[in-house]
């Protein structure tokens, strides 16, 4: 009795210990996010889009917000809240989604293309022109 109470404690842990390296592999391919505006269930693909979408619309690059990894020389640590951009870059999409949903019914849940995006105003420069050329006044 002693030696089959042993042989089930042994093989209740070594299927404890798989059932945990099993989690821990795949919690560790997953990369880590701090995403507090985007949803945090995002697909890797709507992510990169997004991300993408702000290189073009902005003519910047991905080092415009995110700040240099500490460990890693020469790569950058998408995790982190040092540049300040990334903040702006937050407050401009939470702006962008409560003007589409208010003047437009865009309702960001139900997908689909929004009417106003970051290009909108910033047409590929990292800061929005604000002033306008304006024709001279017709001659009288």
């Amino acid at each position: 009795m002693l030696q089959t109470n042993k042989k089930k404690f042994f093989v209740g842990l070594a299927l404890c210990s798989i059932l945990l390296i099993g989690v821990a592999a795949t919690t560790a391919d997953q990369p880590k996010r701090n995403l507090k505006v985007l949803p945090k269930n995002i697909s890797h693909e709507d992510l990169e889009r997004i991300m993408k979408e702000f290189n073009v619309s902005l003519g910047v690059k991905c080092n415009f917000c995110h700040a240099p990894s500490k460990t890693s020389p020469g790569k950058l640590d998408f995790q982190s809240d040092e540049n300040s951009k990334k903040d702006v870059a937050r407050s401009m999409l939470k702006l962008t989604s409560k003007i589409n949903k208010k003047y437009f019914g865009h309702d960001v849940k139900k997908g689909g293309d929004e009417p106003i995006t970051c290009i909108t105003c910033h047409n590929g420069k990292q800061s929005p022109e604000s002033k306008i050329e304006l024709p001279p006044p017709p001659q009288r």
